[in-house]
């Protein structure tokens, strides 16, 4: 199999899907390794680089593209679905839930497509968790992005000149964004809150030296199979606005992560609250993409509202290219090392994995999340893209 890797089309991005240390690992896989001249170059990554580890290097994105197995990081734009083989098959992420339109192309094109946010969460597939990986990463920038837009330093320090109180950073969705962000400020020197509906993380915070914030609220059944949070009626979100308020009012920084798969983000952080925090304070909202959990982000713009700073990027990963490329890297590599057999891609729709992560098949929507049927479990050798699937 010829596996593809062009250069990443969307606007502001950066990564790249495969970096020139794992080109060996698929190569022992059989495959191989086709690259756009340059698809590296944004996080740093030389075409030499991939040559060295045995790769080929191409002109322009239509060889590419046209490979049996095409690798990226952000999902395909209709011009790419237009290039890519019928029968052919295509890894990234997706946000499926979000773009039917696009699964529906895929499904009409004949690929075979899967999305890498839609991984299980399940043990034997953490080494495939991209959207775990990625995370870590946007947690981590968005407490840097915070402290260096707070006017004062983030830890405690005595001095002849005066002592200076360590910074407040309160973290609002407390998954694997959440826990790195709160990591981050704890290693920076600031004193850390968390708080999240799912009372199970309360230990996860304090084993980062942070407190747990627990509000008057009934939570109930706020965790879904998969461990993500769920969406809560619209009479919870407004008594938790109102008790969480009083907590963003008293934090130097606030860190919000909270998302539901497929729908809008909870508005968590009204504007009042916002107004009464200090000046100076600041706000880095992680579901800016998704209409933000603070009331006044505005996606991929830093603002600032009485004297409070509200920072809005919608692509942390991308910001620090390298090792997000890396760890994204190391996701795609382990997850065909799950699905490659004698050089080919077998396909056993009994497989947790394979089954969670498979959004079009054989023409057709697969994956039950999006709405569609699964095929009869079986394995299948996918031979060559030009022979087809049965």
């Amino acid at each position: 199999m010829i596996v593809g890797v062009p250069k990443e089309v969307a606007a502001g991005e950066r990564r790249v899907a495969l970096v020139p240390d794992s080109v060996g690992a698929l190569g022992k896989l059989g495959l191989e390794v086709v690259v756009e001249s340059g698809a590296g170059e944004a996080a740093g990554f030389l075409d030499a680089e991939y040559e060295a580890q045995g790769a080929r290097l191409v002109a322009g994105a239509d060889e590419v593209l046209g490979a049996d197995l095409v690798l990226k990081v952000q999902a395909p734009s209709p011009g790419e679905i237009e290039k890519l083989k019928p029968n052919a098959f295509y890894m990234s992420l997706m946000r499926p839930l979000d773009q039917e339109d696009l699964t529906q192309g895929l499904a009409a094109r004949g690929v075979t497509a899967f999305g890498m946010e839609l991984m299980p969460r399940i043990t034997r597939a953490q080494s495939m968790d991209a959207l775990s990986s990625q995370s870590t990463i946007s947690g981590y920038r968005a407490v840097l992005l915070a402290s260096l837009a707070l006017p004062r330093i983030f830890p405690m320090l005595v001095t002849a000149a005066g002592t200076l109180k360590p910074a407040r950073v309160l973290v609002v969705g407390v998954g694997v964004a959440g826990l790195q962000a709160l990591g981050t400020a704890k290693r920076l020197g600031a004193v850390t809150y968390g708080y999240d509906t799912r009372a199970a993380v309360k230990e996860q915070v304090q084993s980062l030296g942070a407190r747990f914030v627990e509000l008057d609220l009934e939570t109930g059944d706020s965790e879904d199979s998969g461990g993500y949070a769920k969406a809560q009626t619209e009479e919870f979100y407004q008594r938790q606005r109102r008790e969480l308020g009083k907590h963003v009012s008293q934090a130097d920084v606030v860190v919000t992560t909270a998302l539901v798969p497929g729908q809008k983000a909870p508005l968590l952080i009204e504007a009042e609250a916002v107004e009464a925090m200090k000046p100076g304070s600041v706000v880095v909202d992680l579901a800016a993409e998704k209409g933000g959990n603070c009331a006044l982000t505005q996606a991929d713009q830093d603002l600032v509202v009485n004297g409070v700073t509200i920072i809005g990027h919608t692509n942390l990963p991308s910001e620090v290219p390298a090792h997000a490329s890396q760890m994204y890297a190391k996701n795609l590599v382990t997850f065909l090392e799950h699905l490659v057999e004698d050089g080919q891609i077998a396909l056993d729709f009994s497989d947790e994995i394979t089954a969670g992560t498979v959004m079009t098949h054989g023409g057709q929507v697969v994956n039950e999340r999006l709405g569609g049927t699964l095929p009869v479990s079986e394995s299948q050798d996918s031979g060559s893209a030009e022979e087809g699937e049965n």
